[in-house]
């Protein structure tokens, strides 16, 4: 008598899965590509605030310049997530709260 694993005709499933998503993809299937991102972020713009203090309205005035949606501070000596994010402005400024460095990350 021969035995089948119960968990056989899942992985026949999943497989099968898999490769419908990869022929989808493959095939240029619109729902398989994520929506542009809104406030894409243009650091270049930023580069004329390296050197100003980093303040409320600085920090207004880098938004409307650079286009991002978001704006994150960074303080001296803080470690901060390495994770990309098209629309986010990162500004970091010293113990002087003086800019140091735009860039969209």
């Amino acid at each position: 008598m021969i035995r089948l694993s119960t968990a056989a005709p899942f992985t026949a499933i999943g497989a099968a899965l898999a490769l419908t998503a990869c022929a989808s993809a493959e095939n240029g299937d619109a729902s398989s590509t994520p929506p542009p991102l809104e406030g894409r972020c243009d650091a270049e713009a930023g580069q004329s605030f390296v050197g100003q203090k980093a303040t409320a309205e600085t920090g207004k005035g880098l938004m409307e310049a650079t286009g991002a949606a978001r704006l994150r501070w960074v303080p001296p000596r803080t470690a901060v997530t390495m994770d990309f994010q098209a629309d986010r402005l990162t500004v970091s400024y010293d113990d002087d709260m003086v800019i140091e460095r735009v860039s969209c990350t």
